[in-house]
């Protein structure tokens, strides 16, 4: 009886064990740290654990956690840059096609190595179903001080913390538009700048200045909740927003702020360029 006490106390730690574990494994698929390709040689450790009474478990948590991505310094900076967008993307576009064009001016989100957001798994939604379905999944938090303007939460509370050391106010004062939008707001603000013409010699690559006014319908930072437009005048904001992983992007585009939550000194290492514009620092992709 003693022993079957036993036999029972180790069988329900491990079941135990394998439940925490197994629940690691699902928060990490979601936020896109461990992609479902890789899944079942993540789980791999569980299969040995689960076929003998021996428990050797102790240490598959750390086997499953993964470690910070760091790109190869010995890189170039295109190679850096690319090594750790696929950590995120799932199928790196083609060079010199529309996804590609747009993965150029928008894709340093996909550097971003907190686990707690979430990323697409294309840089284009075609609809605002597509949009729609994305954004149901996500974790929103609110900005201070604002009635509806609405951030995947990391990014809120990222943006949260810059303005609670310097006033930092939105680009058009309160509106929900500088924060996530939708597919059809995107489209709105196309349509205001741009038309199919336009769209067309973009998506063909001869155009690209106007990616620095207005993104293409479908393709907006701010369809992921990873974007906002602020009105920035001076430097300890830049100073307090850089400090808490927000950096210019989009080249030419002033109000444009991306959450990249990496330091300002890890961007070069991850590929971006600093590129000066009328004194703005955009860090920009190298691709």
């Amino acid at each position: 009886m003693k022993n079957n006490k036993y036999f029972i106390k180790r069988v329900t730690k491990k079941v135990t064990f394998i439940t925490i574990v197994i629940s690691m494994i699902f928060v990490l698929v979601a936020s896109n740290e461990i992609t479902h390709h890789n899944l079942a040689r993540t789980a791999e450790p569980l299969n040995e654990c689960l076929s003998t009474n021996s428990l050797p478990c102790k240490d598959v948590s750390k086997e499953l956690i993964p470690k910070p991505f760091t790109p190869d310094p010995k890189l170039n900076d295109q190679q850096r840059f690319l090594s750790a967008i696929s950590q995120k993307l799932t199928t790196i576009p083609q060079a010199n096609t529309y996804e590609y064009i747009l993965l150029r001016s928008y894709g340093a989100v996909f550097v971003n190595p907190d686990i707690a957001i979430k990323l697409p798994q294309k840089d284009i939604f075609a609809n605002e179903q597509e949009a729609q379905e994305f954004q149901t999944t996500l974790t929103m938090g609110r900005v201070d001080e604002t009635k509806d303007c609405y951030l995947q939460k990391s990014a809120a509370d990222a943006l949260n913390k810059a303005r609670s050391l310097q006033k930092i106010p939105l680009k058009s004062g309160y509106g929900s538009g500088d924060c996530t939008r939708t597919f059809n707001t995107n489209l709105l603000f196309w349509h205001k700048y741009a038309n199919n013409d336009v769209l067309a010699k973009v998506q063909q690559g001869k155009e690209t200045k106007i990616l620095g006014l207005v993104a293409p319908p479908g393709t907006s930072q701010h369809l992921w909740g990873l974007a906002i437009d602020l009105r920035i005048s001076n430097q300890q904001q830049r100073k307090a927003l850089n400090e808490n992983g927000w950096f210019q992007t989009v080249e030419n585009d002033v109000p444009h702020w991306t959450y990249i939550g990496l330091p300002e000194d890890k961007l070069s290492l991850f590929g971006f360029k600093n590129k000066v514009i009328r004194g703005i620092n955009y860090w920009i992709t190298p691709l």
